[in-house]
């Protein structure tokens, strides 16, 4: 997931369609990888392809309430898109500490970004998060501050061997198989930096001191560039989908004029693009937030999906951006996380999916999500409503 535009067309999948014969009638008895890649052909297959995002609390939640295994859960609901585990982390050991203003437990993930574990307790469930304790390269002041900073990770910290059994073992399952890592190590430029620098620093940097910024964005390029080229060898033309991420985005515009993403961003993402297009894979990005403006630049750039569809950001109505790109870009998510989800009835849940598929689910290029992970907060009642309502009304 050659040229800017990523190869797109041309990533293997046009042959094992062809072999089916499959025209634009929808097709039945499919397996999950055929109608999620029919989708994405833009071609209309048996039934819309099914995506799930959830927190580790809501999968909890679930075992509990529902008595299943994350496994088994989507088994139930014939979810098509399984994401692997990806490469072994076997790198120096990841220092602990505790924080002396509060003595809480602190660990630091592969960038030496220093974290602390949360436990949220809602009442009927408990939601956990990794919360950012100290951005060691807030300080920086100059490129050599960057470059010399002892914990930007290597690519050689991995084992790369895991992979292709993992991709074996979702194919003979029939479904698509799906790489987006951990929160902490998604393909991604800004995120890192983010949490590297911290967010109003990065930010700064870039329309202040750009040469620091560069410096940073260089570095965090450089191990992905090599980590993603890794795993997509590993895999050996077995990964359908690699899932970057980057938030753009807030909620009522972007977090920087599309000129300044097109002068620290821009190369990056396309990078990243063509070489999952090169290994015969398609590249699905989440960003949240009002990006619609970049959106001609996401698709210059070679992206396939855009995910999240964040319906309370500025500018991201399913119908309209389904109306102004869908014949260029495929979409996954659109189902509320902010309201509808945890305040909603079933009915509400079903209403909303509903009105996606017509706005969304017409000709292909389109799979069924959520904006984001669903919350340990939201009611399992409407949890089950919106996998059953992905197959009533998809």
């Amino acid at each position: 997931m050659g040229s800017e535009q990523g190869g797109r067309g041309s990533t293997g999948q046009g042959a094992f369609l062809q072999s089916r014969d499959i025209d634009q009638e929808p097709i039945a008895s499919m397996t999950s990888r055929e109608r999620t890649l029919l989708a994405l052909d833009h071609r209309a297959p048996d039934r819309i392809p099914i995506d799930f995002w959830a927190s580790a609390g809501l999968k909890r939640k679930i075992g509990e309430r529902l008595g299943l295994s994350s496994q088994a859960f989507l088994d139930r609901y014939d979810v098509d898109l399984r994401y692997i585990g990806g490469p072994r982390y076997i790198g120096p050991a990841l220092a602990e500490q505790v924080n002396a203003r509060d003595g809480r437990a602190l660990s630091t993930d592969v960038w030496g970004v220093a974290r602390v574990a949360v436990e949220l307790d809602l009442g009927d469930a408990v939601e956990y998060y990794s919360e950012l304790a100290a951005s060691p390269l807030q300080s920086a002041s100059t490129v050599d501050d960057v470059t010399t900073y002892d914990h930007w990770p290597s690519p050689d910290w991995f084992d790369y061997s895991v992979i292709e059994g993992q991709c074996d073992a979702v194919r003979a399952q029939g479904r698509a198989v799906a790489f987006m890592g951990d929160r902490m190590n998604r393909i991604a430029q800004l995120k890192p930096a983010m949490y590297l620098c911290g967010i109003d620093t990065i930010l700064m940097n870039m329309a202040l001191v750009p040469d620091i910024a560069h410096a940073v964005f260089a570095k965090i390029r450089e191990f992905y560039n090599a980590y993603l080229e890794r795993i997509l060898a590993a895999a050996n033309g077995k990964i359908d989908i690699v899932v970057s991420g980057d938030d753009f985005g807030t909620q009522r515009g972007l977090f920087m004029a599309p000129e300044m993403w097109d002068a620290f961003l821009r190369e990056g993402f396309r990078d990243y693009n063509a070489l999952v297009h090169t290994a015969g894979a398609r590249v699905m990005h989440h960003t949240c937030g009002a990006v619609q403006p970049l959106i001609p630049r996401l698709i210059a750039c070679g992206l396939d999906v855009l995910q999240s569809i964040q319906p309370e950001a500025d500018g991201m109505s399913a119908r309209d951006l389904k109306a102004a790109f869908g014949a260029e870009l495929c979409f996954q998510g659109g189902v509320s996380i902010q309201k509808t989800m945890p305040y909603g009835t079933p009915d509400d849940v079903r209403e909303e999916v509903k009105a996606l598929v017509q706005s969304m689910g017409r000709e292909g290029g389109y799979i069924f999500g959520t904006a984001h992970n669903i919350q340990a907060d939201t009611p399992i009642g409407n949890v089950v409503a919106l996998l059953e309502a992905y197959h009533e009304f998809g």
